[in-house]
């Protein structure tokens, strides 16, 4: 019922005009079959903000599924230029940077609350993967980027601004509007799962290249609302896989070598390979280049596809505790390969109540379904 009034409130919005839907959230259930629906309708999601009633304003949602709030989500309906063009370009490089151009520019450009501008996170990278992924899933077709070709071509073709992407006509209304104001207001991570603590640890080593160390008191703090179903990672296991780490040999990376300069006096104006300088950096971790995260993307996809093939095989009728980031990369994988069948089998051996809250899963899932004829 609910996706079929959203499709006829697609039909009936005018391309490029927006809908605001307002709704309790009292179940994480029931905001993923809420945002599934308006996808799969054609609608693209463009914010998400809580309302709060107290305080008569809006707030950024800063993890997923908040629970027992008043959330509301603002949509647009594409316009007939992007659908026609896309079924062109449908599964190449092109209809991807095409979608990306016109969702930018839908987009909110700065948002300011007590003279602090708010991160809008929808300009984030990994938010900006994720639509371009649902817009071509929901019309049935390939994603023909991976998610570090996906982060290097923004970063190419896009100005990147406060960890955001803009187009190249709105950077410069951006910097004007961000000396207004004395500062970004960062958004609070609520660490639960893998990928909110990958979320969390750039975030503190795009700020301050650290050891492993030093955020180590740091991350056992954060990780005391880690869901009971998710597979718990060591922090090195998660830094290994999503981060570099400066060894001491060769010039200290631009990132370290920044952050250093800036904080300490004695560093300043030292070259890369300076010893005072490799010394003070060596053991760091930071956050690779776009450019340069392809190799790391590959590492980890594949220790992913190792776990995921193990829950595909198991003989049990329901897995207990297991890692959602690998069946979120086995379902894709297997999307990408049209094996329905196996995306279907694996769904059936996660509790109800995750899939049904996760909205990725839920997405490939129900494709799956549609697919395959078994809705």
């Amino acid at each position: 019922m609910m996706a079929s009034a959203f499709k006829e409130y697609a039909r009936v919005l005018k391309p490029g005009r927006w809908i605001t839907i307002e709704f309790h959230n009292s179940q994480n259930a029931v905001w993923s079959a809420i945002q599934q629906s308006i996808e799969a309708s054609g609608l693209v999601v463009a914010d998400v903000r809580v309302l709060d009633k107290q305080q008569r304003s809006f707030n950024a949602v800063n993890r997923a599924g908040a629970v027992d709030q008043d959330l509301v989500i603002s949509a647009y309906e594409p316009n007939g230029g992007l659908e026609d063009r896309f079924k062109l370009s449908a599964g190449v490089e092109d209809g991807v940077w095409d979608f990306v151009r016109t969702h930018l520019k839908q987009l909110p450009l700065f948002v300011v609350k007590n003279n602090q501008a708010e991160v809008i996170t929808e300009r984030q990278n990994f938010l900006l993967f994720d639509r371009m992924v649902a817009f071509h899933v929901q019309r049935g077709v390939t994603v023909p980027l991976s998610a570090a070709e996906f982060y290097a071509g923004l970063e190419q073709r896009f100005p990147p601004r406060d960890g955001m992407y803009f187009l190249p006509d709105q950077a410069p209304e951006y910097d004007k509007k961000r000396m207004t104001v004395k500062e970004i207001l960062q958004l609070q991570l609520f660490v639960t799962d893998e990928a909110s603590a990958i979320q969390w640890l750039k975030q503190q080593l795009t700020k301050k290249p650290q050891t492993a160390g030093d955020l180590k008191p740091q991350f056992m703090q954060e990780i005391g609302g880690w869901q009971k179903n998710e597979k718990m990672l060591e922090l090195d296991e998660l830094l290994e896989q999503n981060f570099l780490r400066y060894d001491g040999k060769g010039e200290v990376s631009s990132q370290i070598h920044s952050y250093l300069s800036s904080n300490f006096k004695e560093l300043r104006n030292l070259a890369k390979d300076d010893l005072a300088l490799k010394a003070k950096g060596k053991d760091r971790w930071y956050v690779p280049d776009p450019n340069k995260a392809g190799d790391l993307e590959k590492l980890r996809e594949r220790a992913l596809m190792r776990e995921f093939e193990e829950y595909r095989e198991s003989k049990q009728k329901r897995l207990k505790v297991f890692r959602l980031e690998a069946v979120r990369a086995g379902f894709k994988k297997a999307w990408q390969e049209r094996d329905y069948a196996t995306i279907i089998a694996v769904a059936l051996k996660i509790p109800e109540k995750i899939l049904q809250e996760d909205p990725k899963l839920l997405m490939w899932y129900d494709q799956a379904l549609t697919r395959t004829g078994e809705e």
